[in-house]
């Protein structure tokens, strides 16, 4: 998600986004333990995407 994106979104929608990137980035993160993923750098991805989520939210909550 751009950072663009992530301001259009309402509160509820941040947390809801941001579980559920946090569990896909667990997920992925077993995954690849496991057997190599094809596409290692979408670890880093989904990581980033929901570190800027967390930041819209906390920057919002503060205000």
């Amino acid at each position: 998600m751009k950072k663009q994106e992530v301001k259009e979104l309402s509160i509820e929608e941040l947390k809801e986004k941001l579980a559920e990137y946090k569990k896909q980035h667990a997920d992925l993160k077993m995954a690849h333990f496991v057997t190599p993923l094809e596409n290692p750098l979408l670890i880093r991805k989904v990581r980033r995407t929901a570190a800027r989520l967390a930041t819209e939210l906390t920057k919002r909550e503060n205000q």
